[in-house]
């Protein structure tokens, strides 16, 4: 196991303020000289309550009820309860008879069924945010004994992951958020038994001391084991061996009573930087901690489960373990008296009057970001202890934290970074040396060998040149041989020119003499041809008639002829395409074989192939036969379902109308008796549902949603509908498509009875944070404003606005829903005038103002509210007085939280909201509202002066 060493602390940087979500910009502030210790805790102010502002640094309290156990159910009837919850409106009554009755406000309020995943998101996630940015953070546990504080904070839950604790969740997500390459998780797992502290991870180490830093003021435990980890099996490793060294014991009201205080603190170190851009920094700081100067972020997270306050006569402890719950209720009242001091702004804070308080003195009044969970039981009969641990809530809910943020120089990086910068440069140095040696080597190498081909060059140079000369002169002398042929050749051709001129003398002298001799002969030849002319026509009709009768001949001679040289030459061609066709017939028929041969053999192969298919394609029948069977078989099942659960809720009607018709229902044994009765089939009728939904699973529920019979898809979708309810199913029911299946019955069904229920387990599924973004991104909002327009069935609106305004408080899917039409659509089913519509609508309002005050006071957006464009303000100023006590207080809220933004200031002027906003701050039975309208009529001079 590791010690403290590694965690050595160096020149630090502190950062004031809260951190904001979103990565917001924090001013800087260097120390440029150690502070002096602080004699005792931050004083405390009322802190004010904002809703759940990112900015408050108060301590923030929430409250969780144990469900009724086996001993509460023997002592009493189902009635004997002390406490009710309203978690709506974040109260708890504590009811002492049935005359007198107080009630408390806290951060939340958990009910006895409350996930291990919900009570971590909203009392510890926070916290180990804040602690990954770098700030110190505390999660606590306070409450009597046997009221599950131990359950809440350090429940494993290896085999099942929803029973996890806060314990192993905050190590989960811290390191699921840490990079390990340049960030460090550490933890150490102590006990304070019996006013010592020791190592549950090392069980020989006890009586660690408490040691104060005199510079700082800062508490560490040196001595105390520090074990860095890396996966989430190590720490499951580590807690259990802590959880096994750890003392417990059984007594009357807890049969594993935690008999010590148990404290895990979780060490993280991370890298940061200075930015540039931050203006809170002088050059002077600049100069101090330069731009690449490597910072690191320290901080601590301590979760503490406190053993239980007990009253000796109700716990029924004996010997040693009256010597431990004497040291647990002094030390927790010593805890007592500092949040008391605290609270009421004493002088002096008790601290040190028990090793508890000086642990926890960053966690109270201190530097540190802390949540308190308290958790109660509800039996009556410790009415006494109840009101004592909500007191003490109550009380710490007064306590103000100032959170610091502290950054350090990392000298061991900055160390090994410029070590191995020396050594990059070292090295480069070497390589570089190295190489000029190797090309001065081979450039003198280069020089020897371009000299001796330069000598080499000149030697052939000079001989070519010789040659050249040579070859010069024998072609000077070929010229002038070749110049004398040429003298010669022109000289015979002058000599033939001439006599081809005398030629040309004698052809035309010829030529004139033959025209002479030819015009006497055409004379004597005209003088014959009169004379026989006469001749010519007696012989030329002999000739014409010879040459008829010669013509015929003829013509039957040729046929004649060439029908026998054509008989000839088709002979020689009939007997030579004969030995063709026979070389020609005899390959055909070769290859007709072979061919009819392999296609015997893909016939026999085709009807083995048409075998196997058939055989396949009736298995494949039998098959879709068998599945149609069973699908006929899951409708019947669902549709005896529907009857059995329609039966339920009409049983369940009449038996809530029985009780509001005969009072508070005590003194009646029949009543009880009968609702007993109910209660225990409507049990069995969920144990029946939940046995048929895991034979059916979850796909074929699915499946059962694209059903043709609409008796069996609106079942199907009740179904999914109430597995919705539960946190487990969500995400499976989205991964598994149904509501990719919801949302296409939404756009494709024209029944209202199905819009109505998918509506409503759309409105289901979007109470997960997870949710809610894949809703917006496969266009849910755009479908429910869809069918919003379409129907008036006053019970499909109510559950349409519903599913908006669950969707309404996620601040980044705003701008999305107003693209969609989504608050159009929640401001227009106003038109329905139906009171449960317009709650819901006006919870969706609410949610949608307050998410967007939040974002606009921590700088992510400015402008005017979304809401205002929409027209929402003005029938908020109309009708803010005109409903039920729910729905003004959601109108009230959303109102106050529009006046915070002083981009609203000429709107709610122009709408006459000044009237208003002076009426909540005067008549609202709310004190957040009454704050809040006060708050902004004193910090807007606009409507101060529209006030006076």
């Amino acid at each position: 196991m590791a010690t403290g060493g590694g965690w050595a602390p160096a020149r630090s940087v502190e950062r004031h303020g809260a951190p904001r979500g979103g990565g917001g910009t924090r001013s800087k502030s260097v120390a440029p000289c150690p502070r002096r210790p602080s004699p005792s805790p931050a004083r405390s102010r009322p802190a004010p309550d904002n809703g759940g502002s990112a900015d408050s640094c108060r301590v923030r309290v929430a409250i969780r009820l144990r469900p009724k156990n086996s001993e509460d159910l023997a002592y009493g009837s189902d009635f004997d309860s002390c406490v009710e919850l309203q978690p709506e409106s974040k109260r708890l009554k504590l009811k002492k008879n049935n005359w007198i009755c107080e009630s408390y406000k806290f951060d939340e309020v958990f009910s006895e069924n409350a996930s291990q995943k919900r009570v971590y998101e909203v009392v510890a996630k926070p916290v180990v945010e804040s602690v990954l940015e770098g700030y110190n953070g505390t999660v606590m546990a306070y409450g009597q004994t046997g009221t599950g504080k131990t359950y809440t904070v350090g429940r494993l839950g290896k085999d099942d992951p929803s029973e996890r604790g806060i314990m192993v969740r905050a190590l989960e997500h811290i390191l699921s958020s840490m990079s390990f390459e340049t960030d460090r998780v550490a933890i150490s797992y102590l006990q304070l038994y019996l006013e010592s502290v020791q190592d549950l991870l090392d069980p020989e180490k006890t009586n660690i001391p408490i040691v104060e830093d005199a510079k700082t003021g800062e508490i560490s435990l040196p001595g105390a084991s520090i074990v860095e980890i890396k996966d989430l099996e190590h720490v499951f490793h580590l807690l259990q061996i802590g959880e096994a060294n750890r003392h417990a014991a059984n007594t009357k009201m807890n049969t594993e009573s935690s008999r010590s205080h148990a404290i895990l603190i979780i060490h993280l170190q991370r890298s940061s930087r200075i930015k540039e851009e931050n203006s809170s920094l002088s050059n002077d700081t600049h100069d101090i901690f330069p731009d690449d100067l490597p910072l690191v972020l320290k901080s601590k997270l301590l979760i503490v489960d406190l053993a239980g306050s007990e009253r000796i006569d109700k716990s029924g402890s004996e010997g040693h373990m009256i010597e431990e719950a004497k040291f647990i209720n002094l030390s927790l009242t010593s805890l007592g008296k500092c949040i008391n001091a605290l609270a009421e702004n004493s002088p002096h804070i008790p601290t040190r009057d028990s090793k508890l308080t000086r642990i926890l003195r960053d966690s109270f009044g201190g530097t540190a970001r802390t949540s308190l969970v308290v958790t109660i039981g509800p039996s009556s009969r410790h009415y006494s202890e109840t009101s004592s641990t909500i007191m003490f809530g109550q009380r710490a809910m007064k306590v103000v934290n100032t959170i610091k943020l502290k950054e350090e120089v990392d000298y061991e990086t900055l160390y090994k970074k410029v070590e191995r910068e020396v050594d990059q440069l070292t090295s480069e140095m070497e390589r570089q040396q190295k190489l000029m040696k190797n090309e001065k080597m081979q450039l003198d190498k280069k020089l020897k060998e371009s000299e001796g081909s330069f000598h080499d060059l000149r030697m052939t140079s000079n001989i070519r040149i010789e040659n050249l000369e040579k070859e010069k002169c024998q072609l000077e002398s070929a010229v002038k041989t070749l110049m004398r042929d040429l003298e010669e050749e022109r000289g015979q051709n002058n000599l033939l020119s001439e006599q081809i001129a005398e030629l040309e003398k004698l052809v035309n002298e010829n030529k004139q003499q033959q025209q002479l001799e030819n015009l006497s002969r055409m004379k004597i030849f005209t003088d014959t041809t009169k004379e026989h002319e006469k001749e010519m026509e007696e012989l030329l009709r002999q000739l014409q008639e010879e040459r008829r009768c010669s013509s015929s001949l003829k013509d039957r001679m040729s046929v004649l002829q060439q029908e026998l040289c054509d008989a000839q030459s088709s002979t020689q061609l009939q007997e030579s395409m004969a030995h063709e066709l026979e070389k020609k017939l005899t390959k055909v028929t070769e290859e007709f074989t072979s061919q009819v041969q392999s296609l015997k053999e893909k016939i026999s192969e085709l009807i083995s192939e048409k075998e196997v298919i058939y055989e396949e394609l009736k298995s494949t029948q039998e098959k879709v036969q068998q599945e149609m069977l069973h699908r006929q078989g899951l409708e019947d099942q669902i549709l005896r379902l529907k009857w059995s659960t329609s039966d339920i809720c009409a049983e369940e009607s009449k038996t809530s109308y029985g009780m509001v018709r005969s009072g508070s229902g005590l003194g009646n044994a029949a009543f009880v008796s009968k609702s007993g009765k109910i209660r225990e089939a409507l049990s069995g009728q969920r144990g029946t549902i939940s046995k048929i939904f895991e034979e059916v699973g979850l796909p074929n529920v699915l499946a059962l949603l694209k059903s043709e019979d609409l008796d069996v898809q609106i079942h199907a979708v009740k179904v999914v509908a109430n597995l919705a309810a539960e946190d487990i199913n969500q995400e499976r029911i989205v991964e598994e498509g149904g509501l990719d299946a919801l949302l296409s019955l939404l756009e494709t069904s024209e029944n209202t009875t199905i819009h109505r229920v998918t509506a409503g387990a759309v409105a289901n599924l979007a109470m997960n944070g997870s949710n809610q973004g894949v809703i917006m991104n496969k266009g849910g909002a755009r479908l429910l404003a869809n069918v919003a327009s379409k129907t008036e069935d006053p019970q499909t609106l109510r559950l349409v606005a519903g599913a908006i305004a669950n969707l309404c408080g996620n601040e980044k899917l705003h701008l999305m829903l107003k693209r969609d039409g989504g608050i159009k659509a929640l401001l227009g089913m106003v038109r329905s005038g139906h009171a449960e519509v317009i709650a819901q609508i006006a919870r969706g309002i609410a949610n949608f103002a307050k998410c967007e005050s939040r974002v606009i006071s921590q700088g992510h957006r400015k402008g005017r509210s979304l809401l205002i464009e929409d027209g929402v303000l003005t029938w908020m100023v109309a009708n803010s007085t005109r409903f039920s006590h729910s729905t003004t207080r959601h109108i009230e809220l959303a109102f106050c939280h529009l006046a915070q933004n002083e981009d609203n200031t000429c709107d709610i002027i122009a709408s006459g909201g000044i009237k208003e906003l002076l009426r909540i701050s005067r008549e609202s039975p709310r004190d957040d509202a009454r704050n809040l309208a006060k708050m902004a009529l004193d910090s807007n001079p606009a409507f101060l002066r529209e006030v006076q």
